[in-house]
Parts: C-alpha cells; sequence; structure tokens
C-alpha cells in the first residue's frame, strides 16, 4: 500500500532530462507561472535562438562569398539576430507579445532578403516554417495564429509575382543563388528537427507530469479510504456511498495517560511520538487486512468485516488487536512518564459511508461503534476488553477471561470478556 510519505512532496521525474544550463538558457526573460505560457514563450526563445543562428550562418556565408557587394545583406543579418536574441525581453509585456514581435521580424526581414537576392536564391524556403507558429501562439490562440500564417502566404505569393528572379545584387552571380538555396535547405532542415525535436519533449514532459499527478491523486485517495471505497468512488458509477454492514468488528485503542505525560514534552516530541506509534498501527491494520477509519488525538479507530464476512473480520481484527498490545511495549513512556494501551472491541451492525466534499471521509455510525468506544473506555491499561458478542463469535479462536457485566448508561447490563490470546499460543 502507497503511504502518505511517499506522496507528499514526491516530485515527477521526467523521462528525458534537460541540461539544467540548458534550460536555464531556454527560459530567459520568463516570469510567467502558468505552465501553459511558459511552455509557449520557451518555445519563442527556441525559434529566436533558430532565427539568430540561420542569420549568423548566412552573414559568415555572404561574407567570405562577397564581402563588399553584400553589405546591405550584411546590415540585414546582423540586425535580424540582433533582434532576435532581443525577443525575451518582450515576454514581460504579454503572452504572446514575444511571439508576435518574433515572428512579425522575420516575415518582413525575410521579404526583404527574398526581394534583394531573387527568387533564384530559394530562401522563400524559410517561409515553410510558418506552420511553427502554432506552438509559440498555442491552440486557444489560433485566430492570432491564423492572421500571421495569412500574413506569411501572402509574404510567400508577393515574393513569387513581385520579386525578381535574380534580386537586385550581384544578379549575374549564379553559383552564389544556388549555394544559398543548399544553405537554406540545410538550415530549415535543422531548425525543423530542432522545434520538432522540443515541441514531442515538451508534450511528452507535460504527459508524463500529468500522468503522474493522476496516479498521485489516485494513490492519495488509497490513503484516504478503504481501497475498496476508493475504487468504488473512483469507479464514477456511485453518487453517494452508504452502507448497512451486518456483523462489522469495530476496534477503538487509547493511550492511557497519555494527556498527563503531554504536559511535559516539546510539541516536536509529542508529534513525534504520535507518529511513529500511529504509522507502526497502521502498518499491523494492514498487515491484519483491517481498515484503519481515524484517529482522534490518542485513539485509533478501526473495522474489519466490511466485505460481509462477520467471523473472519472478527478474526483479523482480534489478532489486530493482540499485535498492537505487543508494538506497545516499545512505547510504554513518553516523556519519561509511562502510558499504556487500553483496547475494546465490539462486533455486531453499523452504517458506514463517505461524507464531505472538500475533505472527505470515511465513517462508520451505530450502536456497534458507542459500545466498542464503551469497552475501550471502561476496560483496564494493558487489555484488550471485548463484548460478550465478539467472544462469543470467536470463541474457537481466541482465549478469554470471563469479566463481570458492565453497567452502562442506556444500554443496561453488558457482558464482557478479556481477550489473553490466540489459541494454540
Amino acid at each position: 500500500m502507497t503511504r502518505l510519505s511517499q506522496l507528499v512532496g514526491l516530485a515527477a521525474r521526467s523521462p528525458a532530462r534537460v541540461p539544467r544550463w540548458l534550460h536555464r538558457v531556454a527560459s530567459i526573460g520568463i516570469t510567467a507561472t502558468d505552465p501553459d505560457v511558459r511552455r509557449r514563450q520557451t518555445f519563442t526563445n527556441i525559434g529566436a535562438y533558430a532565427v539568430a543562428g540561420s542569420t549568423l550562418s548566412h552573414l559568415v556565408i555572404n561574407g567570405l562569398w562577397h564581402f563588399w557587394a553584400l553589405m546591405p545583406i550584411h546590415g540585414y543579418n546582423l540586425i535580424m539576430a540582433s533582434l532576435a536574441l532581443l525577443t525575451h525581453r518582450l515576454h514581460r509585456y504579454g503572452e504572446t507579445a514575444g511571439a508576435m514581435f518574433l515572428c512579425g521580424l522575420v516575415f518582413g526581414g525575410h521579404n526583404y532578403v527574398v526581394f534583394v537576392l531573387g527568387t533564384d536564391s530559394g530562401l522563400q524556403i524559410y517561409f515553410t516554417l510558418a506552420g511553427a507558429m502554432l506552438f509559440v501562439f498555442g491552440v486557444q490562440n489560433w485566430r492570432l495564429f491564423l492572421i500571421f500564417y495569412a500574413i506569411a502566404f501572402i509574404g510567400l505569393v508577393a515574393t513569387f509575382e513581385l520579386a525578381r528572379p535574380r534580386g537586385v545584387l550581384i544578379i549575374d552571380d549564379q553559383d552564389l543563388r544556388e549555394f544559398l538555396y543548399l544553405q537554406g535547405l540545410v538550415n530549415t532542415f535543422v531548425i525543423n528537427g530542432v522545434l520538432i525535436a522540443y515541441a514531442l519533449s515538451a508534450l511528452r514532459r507535460a504527459e508524463f507530469e500529468a500522468a503522474h499527478e493522476h496516479a498521485r491523486s489516485e494513490a492519495l485517495l488509497d490513503v484516504i479510504l478503504p481501497k475498496a471505497i476508493s475504487a468504488r468512488l473512483k469507479s464514477g458509477r456511485e453518487l453517494q456511498i452508504a452502507d448497512r454492514i451486518d456483523g462489522a468488528s469495530v476496534l477503538f485503542a487509547d493511550i492511557a495517560g497519555f494527556t498527563a505525560a503531554s504536559r511535559h514534552v516539546s510539541a516536536e516530541e509529542l508529534v513525534g511520538y504520535l507518529h511513529r506509534l500511529v504509522s507502526e498501527f497502521d502498518s499491523l491494520t494492514e498487515a491484519h487486512g483491517v481498515d484503519k477509519i481515524k484517529t482522534i488525538g490518542d485513539s485509533y479507530m478501526a473495522v474489519a468485516g466490511l466485505d460481509g464476512d462477520a467471523e473472519a473480520g472478527a478474526r483479523r481484527i482480534g489478532l489486530l488487536a493482540l499485535a498492537m498490545r505487543k508494538a506497545m511495549e516499545h512505547y510504554a513512556r513518553l516523556g519519561g512518564r509511562p502510558v499504556g494501551l487500553r483496547i475494546g472491541i465490539h462486533v455486531g451492525d453499523l452504517v458506514a459511508g463517505v461524507i464531505g466534499d472538500s475533505r472527505i471521509a470515511y465513517d462508520v455510525w451505530g450502536d456497534t461503534v458507542n459500545l466498542a468506544q464503551r469497552m475501550e473506555a471502561r476496560g483496564a491499561v494493558g487489555r484488550i476488553h471485548v463484548s460478550a458478542a465478539f467472544a462469543q463469535l470467536t470463541r474457537d479462536t481466541f482465549v478469554f477471561e470471563p469479566r463481570k457485566p458492565l453497567v452502562i448508561k442506556g444500554i443496561g447490563r453488558v457482558p464482557s470478556a478479556f481477550l489473553i490470546k490466540a489459541r494454540g499460543v
């Protein structure tokens, strides 16, 4: 069974961890707390780096090819790369401010360079990256995406209809245009790979985190409620869980002397003591197939037989009581003062169900619960006080010591006994 300590503060471990330095670089300028906005702005930053890298690669190649003749293109490349690298500064002005700036910068600048170098350069290939704008705008901003997508399409058509095949610079250098065409193909190939790889890895991380949170929520429900009850809730087929159960066994355990001892210890020591003891009781409850219901202060409540098998449930809860009494030997002192455990058990009919909405709880009600609590309160330290009904049901499993009948207000004379040990032990 999953423990609460395993769930609280447990972070999702992504299947593909991005290096910290790369994550920091991709997150520059992002201050948004919404995960979706952060993903889109991160994608915008990566797109800006891709634009800057492609532009600088053209700057180097063009500079080596025709330094002076291509000076207008060199200036364009420098401005383009510089502005692209400043895109991250716009994230503070809105979730799509950087995206709109980058897309406008690319479309305006790219049309300029195609008109200058001509359509024979093949640089129109960069228009094929327009679909990646959906990653930076997000599906929720599809109208904005369609506007920029239409602008990209108009720009592409305009270059074919209005631009000269060889442009206006060094129009006789066909070798340069063929090389630019090849470079554009290579850059587009690389950029597509980078953008798709990031998009798919971001999607994978988001799916993994969502699955992790779902699993944590499912496991947390199993921690809060009995497993059979949480399964019924998660199925969604029952709007309300309310059961009448015949022959359920109810156990109450209370730490005698706890209140007096608690006055002499620090809060940390007190909570630590209770945490260790209750955690051990939880483990014993699980091991014996009993359902823990709740703790109330220093009182521990558990129920067995919720499946309708009264005799088997009674046996399990009796064995649990013996194990709890044994475990208490290691917790016999608190703050140097002696403490002990009183346990009471009764078997009978009860009502069980889930109540609450914001903080749900599974609880049980009825005379059976009240009488089990009276068995504990009227018992003795270090002993397991049970009703005659419980003793009769489990007489073949346990050894009992008879006790004089109790007089309980509102009920009358109630026969009871002390559970001594399991038979054959």
